[in-house]
């Protein structure tokens, strides 16, 4: 049933209304005067049972389904009608299903509303004026908690709305930056080798009559330099690829962008020691950065046959080491590693790359789970 479907009901507020609906039948079975009672008292609870399942609580909800909550309203009132005194509760919650979807102003409304008519209906019923006014405040001390349950419930999820969004901005921004770097070390590699190719090939047909051996010569090389720029194009294609990586985050992350290289000839192996654990926004993203950087360096500069990366979880730090099999390097300026270096640092983290004993290369980088 459609009805049933997307309330966004708060879970809290559904643990009370059940614990309340289930006391309020307990007390009503004790005190149980006559069959005929009970089975009108049954009735319209089974009725606010309904509603409330049905009862939406997001205020984008249509129209036609936010009438739910006045007749929920109706209903849980009729109770007081069958078994006095027992209705409160349950009609307070209904109030502040109105706080949802109407706001915090609509819903402190409906509360004056119920309880002035509390008061006029005890007073008009001969109920004598100390009862009746302790039981109204009690009663605006209940609706205070339900209200400032519902103001709680309402702020939180604005501002986890307002952190979704930030973080959805600040990602996109941090994407788009990546991918302009990108771009210009594309530009610089592979326009580059299509200059060459150009040349050459601009030159062979130059020398195609009267020096065809020197012809063919610079079409070998302009092929030999196509093969290394579709090499290269190849791995800016992987190395573009959306951060979440279908949905994938963390070390299952890494993991998919370890297993993306398959297939370029150099074989990844990653691993995870440790208890995993939940990693901040930023130590994730600049993590992914690492290792990504490393796999591309391994596999253009290193001439690497074996990349072994490991994610290491500590109490408070995690490190990520990235070590290949490769011919080291001499210079790493122009590796990008420096910028790698920054990042890290600027979330409180300690960057290292050098060869490594024995041969090879290594980049470690070690940061906070929460970045500071």
């Amino acid at each position: 049933m459609n009805l049933l479907r997307d309330t966004g009901r708060p879970a809290g507020f559904n643990m009370v209304f059940w614990t309340v609906f289930a006391l309020t039948v307990a007390y009503r079975l004790l005190f149980l005067e006559d069959l005929a009672t009970g089975v009108r008292f049954a009735a319209v609870m089974a009725v606010v049972a309904v509603l409330w399942l049905m009862l939406p609580w997001d205020s984008t909800a249509s129209r036609r389904r936010k009438l739910i909550a006045p007749c929920y309203l109706a209903a849980a009132t009729c109770i007081g009608m069958v078994s006095e005194r027992t209705h409160g509760p349950l009609v307070l919650l209904g109030v502040a299903s109105f706080v949802f979807l109407h706001g915090m102003r609509t819903g402190i409304m409906a509360v004056i509303v119920y309880l002035l008519g509390l008061l006029l209906s005890m007073l008009l019923l001969g109920t004598p004026w100390e009862w009746a006014v302790a039981e109204s405040l009690f009663m605006v001390i209940f609706s205070t908690l339900v209200l400032g349950m519902a103001w709680a419930t309402l702020d939180a999820r604005r501002k986890g709305e307002e952190t979704r969004l930030l973080l959805q901005r600040v990602r996109e921004l941090t994407v788009a930056e990546e991918r302009a770097r990108m771009a210009r070390d594309m530009h610089d590699s592979i326009g580059h080798q299509l200059t060459v190719v150009k040349m050459g090939l601009e030159n062979a047909e130059r020398f195609r009559e009267r020096r065809p051996s020197q012809a063919w010569a610079e079409v070998r090389q302009a092929k030999e330099m196509t093969a290394r720029a579709l090499a290269d194009a190849r791995l800016w294609a992987r190395a573009l690829r959306p951060l979440d990586l279908d949905g994938h985050l963390g070390a299952a992350a890494l993991d998919r962008l370890a297993r993306s290289f398959d297939g370029t000839g150099v074989q990844v192996g990653f691993q995870v020691t440790g208890p995993e654990r939940r990693l901040d926004p930023d130590t994730e993203l600049t993590l992914y950065r690492v290792l990504q950087e490393a796999l591309t360096n391994a596999l253009r500069h290193a001439r690497a046959r074996h990349v072994r990366a490991r994610l290491s979880f500590g109490d408070e730090r995690v490190v990520l080491t990235i070590t290949d099999d490769g011919e080291g390097a001499d210079d790493i300026t122009g590796f990008g590693l420096s910028s790698l270096a920054e990042r890290v640092h600027g979330i409180g983290g300690r960057f290292s790359a050098g060869n490594a004993e024995g041969g090879g290369f290594t980049v470690r980088a070690e940061v906070p789970v929460s970045a500071s």
